[in-house]
């Protein structure tokens, strides 16, 4: 299929998705893409934003999120010039409904940990010793509830999961910890199995002590650690703890690495979406073609 073949999808369907297109054209995503990037007539419209995200596999760890690839199937509306109206319609409700998701979710994992905290004989414990950050695509408005395969299960859950980092005060103590480790697990388990719920809680425990090393930003686990320590939003626990955490952030210049490593993943993109398009720069084609068909959107979290 060629331009004018996507022309006559478009005479039937005035605005669609990435995904929609490729489904309807038969054409693979790298290819569909070019030509929507190259026509004169067809207009292209993203919802959402673009936010970093550390890779191994990308050289020197920066690119955006989501891929090329994933913004154009899930986050790209597409339609022709004269129906310019119809997408940019449909591309504010898809960012309205992601937008939406993502207070859903946010308030999903802010109501779960309280309910698992209060449930807990060490309640007050808990509470003054530590605090819970929420992080990753929920904080940016960008969660989906496109089923996956959550990993030690198998089972299908809804779209992205709730990165929770769980930090514990100096001198917390560790029967504690182990305490409230084994009850989060266990509601981990029923949020995945339960039909109605269906959502992953992917979270971590650590101490003060434990973040004061990671903020040492000096290997590709400690990155990630502070990336996602800056991104974060308090959801339960002690604040204080949360402002102490902000302020070793602060102190360690971590907002400042972050942005550093924002631009060049801003750079990096444009740069391969220009070489895959036909031009040229400094990105190999073979980092180019990653930052298209990068395969991992989620994040691990250390």
């Amino acid at each position: 299929m060629d331009e004018s073949g996507l022309f006559d999808i478009f005479a039937k369907h005035p605005s669609l998705t990435g995904k929609s297109l490729r489904d309807l054209s038969g054409l693979d995503e790298l290819t569909l893409w070019r030509l929507c990037r190259r026509s004169d007539r067809i207009i292209l419209k993203t919802a959402g934003r673009r936010y970093l995200r550390l890779d191994r596999q990308v050289e020197g760890y920066a690119r955006l999120s989501p891929s090329i690839k994933r913004e154009f199937l899930t986050y790209t509306i597409c339609g022709l010039m004269e129906n310019r109206e119809a997408v940019s319609q449909h591309a504010l409700d898809l960012e309205r409904s992601t937008q939406k998701i993502s207070r859903e979710k946010e308030e999903f994992a802010r109501r779960t940990l309280e309910k698992i905290i209060a449930s807990s004989p060490l309640r007050d414990a808990v509470l003054e010793g530590v605090c819970v950050i929420i992080a990753g695509d929920i904080v940016y408005d960008m969660a989906h509830l496109e089923p996956r395969p959550e990993s030690s299960t198998g089972r299908l859950v809804r779209g992205s999961d709730l990165d929770v980092i769980i930090v514990t005060a100096d001198g917390f103590p560790e029967e504690i910890r182990s305490h409230l480790d084994e009850i989060i697990y266990r509601e981990k388990y029923l949020c995945i199995i339960k039909p109605d719920i269906r959502e992953e809680i992917d979270y971590i425990i650590k101490d003060l002590k434990k973040v004061r090393s990671q903020l040492r930003f000096d290997r590709f686990e400690h990155m990630v650690a502070s990336k996602i320590l800056d991104e974060g939003h308090l959801i339960g626990g002690n604040p204080d703890i949360f402002r102490r955490v902000q302020k070793m952030l602060d102190k360690g210049g971590i907002p400042e690495k972050i942005k550093a490593l924002t631009d060049e993943a801003v750079a990096n993109r444009r740069e391969a979406e220009a070489i895959l398009l036909g031009g040229e720069g400094k990105l190999s084609e073979e980092e180019s073609f990653k930052l298209f068909y990068t395969k991992e959107e989620a994040e691990e979290i250390f």
